[in-house]
């Protein structure tokens, strides 16, 4: 079936929110949403998309809700998401990306929440996230990534939840000690070997780590010290044959272990 072009409904204006999803569209023009200046929620997973619209995006200054899921877009062009000054949700998960569109993300400083979950990226640069500061929520489970940056996080000041379950990660990744406003932490089924000494130093919010199904063979003494917060640790599945004897010396409000 050929894609499908769309155009904009007056009816939007009064509701806010356009729902597109499950149709197949493969291209959506410039000037397809023109005039919804107010809208808010734009839906437009499930399609046959493959790259971000940002020609039809330009004048959506008040949207806050942008879906983009379950596409299969794999490119994300430099100044896509220019004028989204007011977005706050952000779905690019289940589409073919490579890598993280860092270029695309810097003009987003307003965003809250965003998935880049089950795509094909392998790897995260130093500042990928460098203008999120407004960032809370941030996914990237279930994609290929093996190595990060030592500085892929930095300029993340307001994120609490991050997940990078189900990716192939052989290192600890230091990179989070950038993140000190980090509450969850989610980096179980990869391929990690060691919890290193200071391990989360930077973190002292955090009340969540998940770290199972990990083939860790060592824990550093200080693994686990600056962590006054924490609450559940898992560690199932692994390879530990034993642990520091002071390895929960410094987790006072520890509930799961």
């Amino acid at each position: 079936m050929p894609g499908r072009l769309i155009q904009a409904d007056p009816f939007v204006e009064r509701n806010q929110s356009l729902r597109l999803a499950g149709n197949d569209l493969t291209h959506i023009p410039k000037g397809a949403f023109y005039g919804l200046f107010n809208l808010k929620v734009l839906m437009l997973q499930n399609n046959q998309l493959r790259r971000v619209p940002g020609e039809a995006l330009q004048n959506l200054r008040n949207l806050q809700s942008l879906r983009l899921d379950a596409n299969h877009i794999s490119s994300v062009p430099r100044g896509c998401f220019d004028g989204l000054q007011s977005l706050r949700h952000l779905w690019l998960d289940d589409n073919s990306l490579t890598e993280v569109p860092a270029d695309a993300l810097a003009a987003l400083s307003s965003l809250q929440a965003m998935t880049l979950a089950l795509n094909r990226i392998t790897h995260i640069p130093d500042r990928a996230f460098t203008n999120l500061s407004s960032l809370v929520v941030l996914h990237l489970n279930n994609n290929r990534i093996r190595t990060l940056g030592t500085q892929c996080f930095d300029g993340l000041h307001s994120l609490e939840t991050l997940d990078l379950n189900y990716n192939n990660l052989e290192e600890f990744p230091i990179a989070i000690r950038a993140l000190s406003t980090l509450k969850e932490l989610g980096f179980h089924s990869n391929n990690i070997k060691s919890i290193p000494e200071q391990a989360f130093t930077g973190n002292p919010t955090l009340l969540t780590i998940f770290f199972y199904d990990n083939p860790i063979q060592f824990v550093g003494q200080s693994a686990f010290q600056h962590l006054p917060e924490l609450r559940t640790l898992t560690i199932t599945g692994a390879r530990i044959t034993s642990l520091p004897t002071t390895v929960c010396d410094q987790l006072p409000n520890l509930q799961v272990l």
